[in-house]
């Protein structure tokens, strides 16, 4: 099944005219109105409204529709990871936005995932190690993985593209030479390796998104916020368990949004379509 995801400025409006040519697209949550709708796919779960199981044109795709605001504030500040973490991915957009505020929120999502990566990652690992671990980013915590998920989903979406991975993220990687050296990018391959000492953890840490950091500060605080966020990332820099800690509250983000955005599939899709999708998912991870 093919996903898509619509980028829209204005949700109400969008979904009235898709209402009106694809009423059979929407579960009988259309029968509220394009401003219910829409208020729903705002306010609750990750803030996407996804219609699934949709025929067209001799295939089958899953679409989602976000709004510009609620894209660039889950790109900049990783508030659910949800369509920022598949955005970590090689994707094909279709139409570029003409929005420099979206296209810089896009570009920052990027550089948020490899330093978040560089975090967990050990002093040396491979190249497809390092793709792998961005691309698990938004997986790891998801608590379908448990059930439900292929468990080598992350190793088939990596693999067959790994230059797409490369191209992707070259760039960023070209911009951390102080930090991090990945031969293949001069050389063609080897085992890549990265400084791993106090002040480039703290490097990566500042540049985290907004929540990930709150994350780490309710876990350092125990949820008593005795001490601030830069005492708190300082800390953590200095921690030998740095890595498992900065993945835990990752996937904290991951496994609360996936969970919520999972509920709300029960009434976007409606039940004859969720139970049929779910089927597919479960049989294909037991293939």
């Amino acid at each position: 099944m093919i996903d898509m995801v619509y980028c829209v400025d204005n949700p109400k409006k969008w979904h009235e005219g898709n209402m009106k040519g694809n009423s059979s697209h929407y579960s009988g949550l259309k029968y509220l109105g394009p401003k219910f709708i829409a208020s729903f796919q705002e306010n609750s779960g990750a803030r996407v409204y996804f219609n699934t199981l949709v025929p067209m044109e001799g295939v089958v795709i899953k679409y989602g529709v976000i709004s510009s605001k609620d894209l660039i504030t889950d790109l900049l500040e990783w508030s659910d990871l949800y369509i920022a973490g598949r955005l970590h991915k090689p994707v094909e957009i279709i139409k570029k936005t003409t929005s420099s505020e979206l296209q810089t929120a896009l570009q920052l999502n990027l550089q948020s995932a490899v330093h978040a990566a560089l975090l967990i990652l050990p002093e040396t690992f491979s190249e497809y190690e390092f793709y792998h671990t961005i691309c698990n980013l938004s997986y790891a915590g998801d608590f379908r993985m448990t059930f439900g998920e292929n468990k080598n989903k992350v190793e088939h979406i990596v693999k067959p593209q790994i230059d797409g991975f490369r191209n992707l993220y070259r760039p960023f990687l070209k911009s951390l030479t102080d930090y991090v050296d990945f031969p293949v990018l001069t050389e063609g391959g080897g085992l890549c390796s990265q400084d791993t000492c106090p002040l480039a953890k703290l490097h990566h840490l500042n540049q985290l998104p907004r929540w990930p950091q709150k994350a780490l500060t309710r876990f350092w605080n125990r949820g008593n916020f005795k001490q601030d966020t830069e005492d708190v990332l300082r800390g953590i820099a200095y921690d030998p368990d740095c890595s498992a800690v900065v993945e835990q509250c990752i996937n904290e983000i991951v496994w609360k949004s996936s969970i919520r955005q999972s509920l709300k599939g029960l009434l976007t899709a409606g039940i004859f379509k969720s139970v049929k999708y779910s089927g597919q998912k479960i049989v294909k991870m037991l293939k």
